[in-house]
């Protein structure tokens, strides 16, 4: 089969799914004393961290040790293949300098009833960083021992070798027409020793930055002309539009913002009751602007918010249409707040004397989106937003291309473009 030829790619119409096969989430908190982990691009809260190689690129990496003592925290990357499977190949083989290194950047936090240690560090450090592009774990661990790590945060390393175009459409399809957003892109691998381009060049697809319903790698290019790989299936990168999300302020603890019932101050603490929440499939869909899953660490009373803000345990409650638990199902809290885990931590309890369903986030000052998730207790895959889907709602769509060649071991990240489902802004809905 020739490349540079015009091929239709069957096999991407007869492709079975759209997501990936094991859908990783790399981001996991391992220890429950560490909370309000970030990592960005330097400057901005909002973006993913993407490191450019061989380049000036920084990232902040910031995180808190509610034991609030001194210890000894070391960070190493590990390459992964577009999946977050790790590569089975020497780390001296993809870091230039030293394979660990010490977080030796912290303070105690100062002004705030909650006693923490804070670290941080700016990465990547001359001494220590990548040489290759792909997906990468930034691994935080204990005392030098890797069998004691805390958590994992993903690093995209790029090199820059592929262009892409995209747009969002609305779907065809009468069943999706109203209610979810496609996908459309091309990518230019010109300058790439493509022998077999629909084979050695892998797609993902995120969602508002989310790893968790991520879309692609063995979705197939629609047609191939020349170097232009062209993904245009109507089955395939199909995601739901749900509506704009939920939202929480906590920038100030003594100002209550208007989704918040009332707050108790104890002496060393402070809880948090927000308002209940409740399905939104029925409600019309309206624009108004939001961080699309994300949380900021802010605040309105101090300097700094990283070492000053305080902290509340936020007690969040929802009322479903009928008053009762969802039958076999179980309901869950979304959003970077909770790293998008289903676990014990992110799963509402249902009250069955109150008739709500109640669960507790033990959450750090700032602004924060937040949704809830219903999830199949026999088929944890059959998942429901209660949100409500609309095809108008605005959401940010990030499109990550890898390359492997014949003789590659690992995934090389090659382009990555980001793309609005809308840019204008209106007022009131549709």
């Amino acid at each position: 089969m020739s490349f540079f030829k015009l091929i239709p790619v069957l096999a991407s119409v007869l492709f079975a799914g759209n997501t990936l096969t094991a859908q990783v989430n790399p981001d996991v908190v391992y220890n429950n004393k560490i909370h309000s982990v970030r990592f960005n691009m330097y400057g901005d809260q909002e973006t993913m961290p993407i490191y450019k190689l061989n380049s000036g690129d920084r990232l902040e990496l910031h995180f808190d040790d509610m034991d609030a003592n001194v210890k000894s925290y070391y960070y190493t990357y590990q390459l992964c293949d577009y999946n977050w499977q790790p590569v089975n190949i020497s780390a001296f083989d993809y870091m230039k300098g030293f394979t660990q290194m010490r977080i030796t950047n912290y303070r105690f936090s100062s002004i705030a009833y909650t006693r923490y240690t804070h670290y941080q560090a700016i990465l990547p450090e001359a001494n220590s960083m990548p040489s290759k592009s792909g997906n990468y774990l930034l691994k935080v661990y204990l005392d030098g021992d890797t069998s004691k790590t805390v958590f994992t945060k993903a690093l995209l390393v790029l090199d820059p070798k592929s262009s892409v175009s995209a747009q969002i459409i609305q779907p065809f399809s009468p069943q999706f027409y109203k209610t979810h957003q496609r996908v459309k892109f091309n990518v230019n691998i010109q300058g790439l020793n493509s022998f077999d381009a629909s084979r050695q060049v892998k797609v993902v697809v995120l969602q508002n930055y989310r790893w968790d319903n991520a879309q692609g790698g063995g979705i197939m290019p629609t047609f191939i002309r020349g170097t232009a790989l062209e993904y245009n299936t109507e089955n395939s990168f199909v995601f739901p539009g749900g509506k704009e999300w939920r939202w929480l302020d906590l920038r100030s603890l003594r100002l209550l913002s208007d989704r918040i019932e009332r707050a108790d101050d104890k002496k060393n603490s402070v809880d948090i009751y927000m308002k209940p929440d409740i399905d939104r499939n029925a409600q019309r869909y309206v624009y108004y602007k939001d961080l699309n899953g994300l949380y900021l660490a802010n605040t309105y009373e101090t300097i700094n918010p990283y070492w000053q803000a305080d902290y509340a345990t936020v007690h969040f409650s929802f009322i479903t249409p009928s008053q009762a638990a969802y039958p076999g199902k179980d309901l869950y809290l979304i959003g970077q707040l909770t790293d998008y885990q289903l676990n014990n931590a992110s799963k509402m309890a249902f009250n069955e004397t109150k008739g709500i369903y109640e669960g507790t986030q033990y959450l750090k000052q700032g602004y924060y989106d937040y949704s809830y998730l219903l999830v199949d207790k026999n088929d944890p895959t059959q998942r429901t937003e209660l949100e409500g889907n609309y095809w108008e709602t605005e959401n940010v769509y990030t499109i990550l291309v890898y390359y492997k060649s014949f003789t590659d071991q690992s995934d090389q990240l090659i382009g990555i473009a980001k793309v609005s489902s809308r840019l204008d802004r209106p007022g009131i809905s549709f």
